[in-house]
Protein backbone atom coordinates (compact mmCIF):
# COMPACT_ATOMS: atom_id res chain seq x y z
CA UNK A 1 0.00 0.00 0.00
CA UNK A 2 1.26 3.47 -0.87
CA UNK A 3 2.71 5.55 1.99
CA UNK A 4 1.95 8.88 0.30
CA UNK A 5 0.50 11.42 2.71
CA UNK A 6 -0.62 14.92 1.84
CA UNK A 7 1.86 17.67 2.75
CA UNK A 8 2.11 21.37 2.01
CA UNK A 9 4.11 22.30 -1.05
CA UNK A 10 6.51 25.21 -1.09
CA UNK A 11 4.87 28.34 -2.45
CA UNK A 12 5.28 32.09 -2.27
CA UNK A 13 3.39 35.27 -3.09
CA UNK A 14 2.43 35.26 -6.74
CA UNK A 15 2.18 39.02 -7.02
CA UNK A 16 5.85 39.45 -6.03
CA UNK A 17 6.97 37.16 -8.84
CA UNK A 18 4.53 38.80 -11.21
CA UNK A 19 6.36 42.08 -10.58
CA UNK A 20 9.71 40.33 -11.14
CA UNK A 21 8.38 38.81 -14.36
CA UNK A 22 7.23 42.19 -15.63
CA UNK A 23 10.65 43.66 -14.84
CA UNK A 24 12.28 40.84 -16.82
CA UNK A 25 9.99 41.60 -19.76
CA UNK A 26 10.79 45.30 -19.58
CA UNK A 27 14.53 44.53 -19.39
CA UNK A 28 14.29 42.27 -22.43
CA UNK A 29 12.49 44.93 -24.46
CA UNK A 30 15.09 47.51 -23.45
CA UNK A 31 17.89 45.13 -24.45
CA UNK A 32 16.32 44.67 -27.87
CA UNK A 33 16.00 48.41 -28.18
CA UNK A 34 19.71 48.96 -27.51
CA UNK A 35 20.62 45.99 -29.74
CA UNK A 36 21.92 43.84 -26.88
CA UNK A 37 20.48 40.67 -28.39
CA UNK A 38 22.12 38.02 -26.10
CA UNK A 39 20.89 39.79 -22.97
CA UNK A 40 17.44 40.22 -24.52
CA UNK A 41 17.21 36.51 -25.34
CA UNK A 42 18.24 35.57 -21.79
CA UNK A 43 15.62 37.96 -20.44
CA UNK A 44 12.87 36.44 -22.61
CA UNK A 45 13.85 32.90 -21.52
CA UNK A 46 13.73 33.93 -17.85
CA UNK A 47 10.40 35.70 -18.42
CA UNK A 48 8.87 32.52 -19.87
CA UNK A 49 10.44 30.31 -17.17
CA UNK A 50 9.08 32.43 -14.32
CA UNK A 51 5.65 32.48 -15.98
CA UNK A 52 5.36 28.68 -15.67
CA UNK A 53 5.38 28.98 -11.87
CA UNK A 54 2.19 31.02 -11.47
CA UNK A 55 -0.72 29.18 -9.84
CA UNK A 56 -4.25 30.41 -9.15
CA UNK A 57 -6.13 28.29 -6.60
CA UNK A 58 -9.91 28.71 -6.37
CA UNK A 59 -11.86 28.11 -3.12
CA UNK A 60 -12.32 24.37 -2.33
CA UNK A 61 -9.79 23.43 -4.98
CA UNK A 62 -6.36 21.93 -4.68
CA UNK A 63 -3.27 21.18 -6.75
CA UNK A 64 -0.97 18.20 -6.36
CA UNK A 65 2.62 18.97 -7.39
CA UNK A 66 5.17 16.45 -8.64
CA UNK A 67 8.75 17.21 -9.60
CA UNK A 68 10.33 14.78 -12.07
CA UNK A 69 8.03 12.00 -10.87
CA UNK A 70 8.32 12.73 -7.14
CA UNK A 71 5.51 14.14 -5.02
CA UNK A 72 6.62 17.45 -3.51
CA UNK A 73 3.38 18.61 -1.87
CA UNK A 74 -0.09 20.05 -2.38
CA UNK A 75 -1.51 23.56 -2.47
CA UNK A 76 -5.01 23.80 -0.92
CA UNK A 77 -5.30 27.43 0.19
CA UNK A 78 -7.09 29.65 -2.30
CA UNK A 79 -5.08 32.54 -3.69
CA UNK A 80 -2.42 33.55 -6.21
CA UNK A 81 0.95 31.79 -5.75
CA UNK A 82 4.27 31.11 -7.39
CA UNK A 83 5.61 27.55 -7.16
CA UNK A 84 8.40 25.51 -8.73
CA UNK A 85 8.05 26.23 -12.48
CA UNK A 86 9.24 22.72 -13.37
CA UNK A 87 6.65 20.99 -11.21
CA UNK A 88 3.69 19.20 -12.79
CA UNK A 89 0.40 20.51 -11.41
CA UNK A 90 -2.66 18.25 -11.10
CA UNK A 91 -5.92 19.95 -10.13
CA UNK A 92 -8.48 18.25 -7.89
CA UNK A 93 -11.80 19.42 -6.46
CA UNK A 94 -12.18 19.50 -2.66
CA UNK A 95 -15.87 20.37 -2.81
CA UNK A 96 -18.59 18.22 -1.23
CA UNK A 97 -20.06 15.84 -3.79
CA UNK A 98 -23.13 13.61 -3.99
CA UNK A 99 -23.22 10.10 -5.36
CA UNK A 100 -26.67 8.65 -6.09
CA UNK A 101 -26.36 4.91 -6.62
CA UNK A 102 -28.37 2.87 -9.07
CA UNK A 103 -31.11 0.57 -7.75
CA UNK A 104 -29.32 -2.63 -6.80
CA UNK A 105 -31.01 -6.03 -6.49
CA UNK A 106 -29.67 -8.00 -3.51
CA UNK A 107 -30.89 -10.57 -0.98
CA UNK A 108 -31.57 -9.30 2.54
CA UNK A 109 -30.62 -11.17 5.74
CA UNK A 110 -33.64 -13.48 5.33
CA UNK A 111 -32.84 -14.30 1.71
CA UNK A 112 -35.61 -12.15 0.21
CA UNK A 113 -34.68 -10.33 -3.02
CA UNK A 114 -34.97 -6.56 -2.57
CA UNK A 115 -34.12 -3.41 -4.49
CA UNK A 116 -32.01 -0.84 -2.66
CA UNK A 117 -30.34 2.44 -3.53
CA UNK A 118 -28.43 5.02 -1.50
CA UNK A 119 -27.19 8.60 -1.54
CA UNK A 120 -23.57 9.07 -0.48
CA UNK A 121 -22.17 12.52 0.40
CA UNK A 122 -18.37 12.68 0.23
CA UNK A 123 -15.34 14.89 -0.29
CA UNK A 124 -11.60 14.56 -0.77
CA UNK A 125 -9.57 15.30 2.36
CA UNK A 126 -6.19 13.94 1.20
CA UNK A 127 -5.40 15.25 -2.27
CA UNK A 128 -2.19 13.22 -2.61
CA UNK A 129 -3.96 9.87 -2.10
CA UNK A 130 -6.91 10.85 -4.30
CA UNK A 131 -4.67 11.85 -7.22
CA UNK A 132 -1.59 9.65 -6.94
CA UNK A 133 -3.04 6.44 -5.47
CA UNK A 134 -6.23 6.38 -7.53
CA UNK A 135 -6.66 6.08 -11.29
CA UNK A 136 -10.08 7.76 -11.02
CA UNK A 137 -11.29 8.67 -7.53
CA UNK A 138 -14.92 9.21 -8.60
CA UNK A 139 -15.10 5.78 -10.24
CA UNK A 140 -13.51 4.25 -7.15
CA UNK A 141 -16.16 5.85 -4.91
CA UNK A 142 -18.88 4.59 -7.27
CA UNK A 143 -17.71 0.96 -7.22
CA UNK A 144 -16.92 0.82 -3.50
CA UNK A 145 -20.27 2.43 -2.64
CA UNK A 146 -22.16 -0.27 -4.54
CA UNK A 147 -20.14 -2.96 -2.78
CA UNK A 148 -20.82 -1.42 0.65
CA UNK A 149 -24.56 -1.09 -0.07
CA UNK A 150 -24.74 -4.78 -1.02
CA UNK A 151 -22.86 -5.74 2.13
CA UNK A 152 -25.12 -3.70 4.44
CA UNK A 153 -28.34 -4.88 2.74
CA UNK A 154 -27.37 -8.52 3.28
CA UNK A 155 -26.91 -7.99 7.05
CA UNK A 156 -30.43 -6.75 7.81
CA UNK A 157 -33.91 -8.08 7.07
CA UNK A 158 -36.19 -5.86 5.01
CA UNK A 159 -38.61 -5.48 7.92
CA UNK A 160 -39.16 -6.99 11.36
CA UNK A 161 -41.95 -6.82 13.94
CA UNK A 162 -39.48 -7.77 16.66
CA UNK A 163 -38.19 -4.58 18.26
CA UNK A 164 -34.93 -6.29 19.19
CA UNK A 165 -34.10 -7.03 15.54
CA UNK A 166 -32.93 -4.06 13.47
CA UNK A 167 -34.25 -3.87 9.90
CA UNK A 168 -33.65 -1.80 6.78
CA UNK A 169 -37.11 -0.28 6.92
CA UNK A 170 -37.58 -0.01 10.66
CA UNK A 171 -34.15 1.37 11.67
CA UNK A 172 -33.00 3.81 8.97
CA UNK A 173 -30.67 5.78 11.26
CA UNK A 174 -28.82 2.71 12.51
CA UNK A 175 -28.52 1.36 8.97
CA UNK A 176 -27.22 4.74 7.75
CA UNK A 177 -24.54 4.82 10.46
CA UNK A 178 -23.48 1.27 9.60
CA UNK A 179 -23.34 2.14 5.89
CA UNK A 180 -21.31 5.31 6.57
CA UNK A 181 -18.81 3.35 8.67
CA UNK A 182 -18.53 0.62 6.03
CA UNK A 183 -17.92 3.15 3.27
CA UNK A 184 -15.38 5.10 5.31
CA UNK A 185 -13.36 1.95 5.94
CA UNK A 186 -13.37 1.12 2.23
CA UNK A 187 -12.58 4.63 0.99
CA UNK A 188 -10.00 5.88 3.47
CA UNK A 189 -7.21 4.55 1.21
CA UNK A 190 -8.46 7.03 -1.42
CA UNK A 191 -8.22 10.04 0.90
CA UNK A 192 -12.01 10.41 0.95
CA UNK A 193 -14.26 11.39 3.86
CA UNK A 194 -17.86 10.11 3.93
CA UNK A 195 -20.11 12.83 5.35
CA UNK A 196 -23.40 10.95 5.05
CA UNK A 197 -24.84 7.75 3.59
CA UNK A 198 -28.59 7.13 3.51
CA UNK A 199 -30.97 4.74 1.79
CA UNK A 200 -32.81 6.54 -1.00
CA UNK A 201 -34.79 3.59 -2.38
CA UNK A 202 -36.00 0.40 -0.68
CA UNK A 203 -38.52 -2.09 -2.03
CA UNK A 204 -39.08 -5.79 -2.51
CA UNK A 205 -38.09 -7.11 -5.93
CA UNK A 206 -41.08 -7.09 -8.34
CA UNK A 207 -41.28 -10.89 -8.53
CA UNK A 208 -42.10 -11.23 -4.82
CA UNK A 209 -43.59 -7.81 -4.06
CA UNK A 210 -47.24 -9.00 -3.93
CA UNK A 211 -46.48 -12.08 -1.86
CA UNK A 212 -44.39 -10.09 0.63
CA UNK A 213 -47.10 -7.44 0.86
CA UNK A 214 -49.60 -10.11 1.88
CA UNK A 215 -47.13 -11.51 4.40
CA UNK A 216 -46.55 -8.06 5.85
CA UNK A 217 -50.29 -7.53 6.18
CA UNK A 218 -50.69 -10.90 7.91
CA UNK A 219 -47.82 -10.17 10.28
CA UNK A 220 -49.27 -6.75 11.06
CA UNK A 221 -52.71 -8.26 11.80
CA UNK A 222 -51.18 -10.91 14.07
CA UNK A 223 -49.13 -8.31 15.93
CA UNK A 224 -52.17 -6.04 16.31
CA UNK A 225 -54.32 -8.93 17.54
CA UNK A 226 -51.69 -9.84 20.09
CA UNK A 227 -51.67 -6.30 21.46
CA UNK A 228 -55.48 -6.19 21.56
CA UNK A 229 -55.69 -9.49 23.44
CA UNK A 230 -53.01 -8.42 25.91
CA UNK A 231 -54.88 -5.18 26.57
CA UNK A 232 -58.24 -6.92 26.87
CA UNK A 233 -56.85 -9.43 29.38
CA UNK A 234 -55.60 -6.59 31.52
CA UNK A 235 -58.97 -4.85 31.36
CA UNK A 236 -60.89 -8.03 32.28
CA UNK A 237 -58.60 -8.69 35.23
CA UNK A 238 -59.08 -5.13 36.46
CA UNK A 239 -62.88 -5.32 36.08
CA UNK A 240 -63.15 -8.58 38.04
CA UNK A 241 -60.91 -7.27 40.81
CA UNK A 242 -62.89 -4.01 41.08
CA UNK A 243 -66.24 -5.87 41.21
CA UNK A 244 -65.05 -8.07 44.05
CA UNK A 245 -63.35 -5.22 45.91
CA UNK A 246 -66.45 -3.02 45.79
CA UNK A 247 -68.77 -5.88 46.74
CA UNK A 248 -71.04 -5.32 43.74
CA UNK A 249 -71.39 -9.02 43.00
CA UNK A 250 -70.19 -12.28 44.48
CA UNK A 251 -68.89 -14.50 41.67
CA UNK A 252 -67.89 -18.11 41.95
CA UNK A 253 -65.08 -19.48 39.75
CA UNK A 254 -67.46 -20.72 37.03
CA UNK A 255 -69.20 -17.35 36.73
CA UNK A 256 -65.82 -15.54 36.75
CA UNK A 257 -64.75 -17.68 33.79
CA UNK A 258 -68.01 -17.06 31.98
CA UNK A 259 -67.83 -13.31 32.60
CA UNK A 260 -64.19 -13.14 31.52
CA UNK A 261 -65.06 -15.02 28.31
CA UNK A 262 -67.92 -12.66 27.47
CA UNK A 263 -65.86 -9.55 28.25
CA UNK A 264 -63.03 -10.79 26.03
CA UNK A 265 -65.50 -11.44 23.19
CA UNK A 266 -66.89 -7.92 23.56
CA UNK A 267 -63.45 -6.27 23.68
CA UNK A 268 -61.66 -8.29 21.00
CA UNK A 269 -64.41 -8.76 18.40
CA UNK A 270 -64.13 -6.70 15.18
CA UNK A 271 -67.91 -6.25 14.94
CA UNK A 272 -70.42 -5.18 17.55
CA UNK A 273 -71.42 -7.92 19.98
CA UNK A 274 -74.18 -8.28 22.54
CA UNK A 275 -72.94 -10.94 24.93
CA UNK A 276 -75.01 -12.05 27.90
CA UNK A 277 -72.88 -11.51 30.98
CA UNK A 278 -73.83 -13.80 33.84
CA UNK A 279 -73.02 -11.98 37.06
CA UNK A 280 -74.82 -14.48 39.29
CA UNK A 281 -77.52 -13.75 41.85
CA UNK A 282 -77.52 -10.70 44.06
CA UNK A 283 -79.02 -12.88 46.79
CA UNK A 284 -77.51 -15.94 48.28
Amino acid sequence: MSQIQEQNAWKTNGFLFLLIDLLLLAGSLYSFAVSNIPLAVIGVILFIFVGFGFLVVQPNQGYVLTFFGKYIGSVREDGFYWVNPLATKKKISLRVRNFNSEKIKVNDAEGNPIEIGAVVVWRVIDSAKAVLDMEDVEEFVDIQSETAIRSIASRYPYDSHDKDIESLQGNPDEVSHAMQYELQERLKIAGVEILEARISHLAYAPEIAQAMLRRQQAQAIIAARQKIVEGAMGMVTTVLKDLEAQGVVDLDEERKASMANNLLVALVSDSGTTPVINTGSLYT
